[in-house]
């Protein structure tokens, strides 16, 4: 049968400034090991930590400018455009951009804190 998940379980990402994320589908919100599914918003001039993780990363740019640096560069993404991290990977998040961004990560399995390593 459908479910409707009424409202996500917010969480703050780590970073240089305060960054919203939104998790509908996940070990957070609907207790779901296999995929999450959360909504980033983030600041202009935002950045990650490096980091690499235990999980495919899917990141769906919805508006904005999405910057994944890795060891052979670095990919900018913008709006309708989709970057995929692999297990294991090395990579930094940011958003550079003057507005900023919008995303959807889809995490298989799902986003845990235990299976994301900050280097740094």
């Amino acid at each position: 049968m459908p479910r409707l998940i009424s409202s996500p379980e917010q969480f703050e990402a780590v970073g240089n400034k305060h960054k919203l994320c939104e998790e509908y589908v996940g070990l957070l919100n609907t207790d779901d090991a296999t995929v999450s599914i959360t909504r980033m918003r983030s600041p202009a001039g935002w950045e990650g930590p490096t980091q690499y993780s235990e999980f495919h990363e899917y990141a769906v740019v919805l508006k904005g400018l999405l910057r994944v640096e890795h060891a052979d560069g670095k990919i900018d993404a913008e709006a309708g455009q989709v970057v995929h991290v692999e297990p294991r990977e090395e990579v930094i998040f940011s958003t550079p951009a003057e507005d900023g961004c919008e995303y959807l990560t889809v995490c298989i399995p799902a986003y845990s804190r235990a299976a994301i390593h900050h280097k740094g």
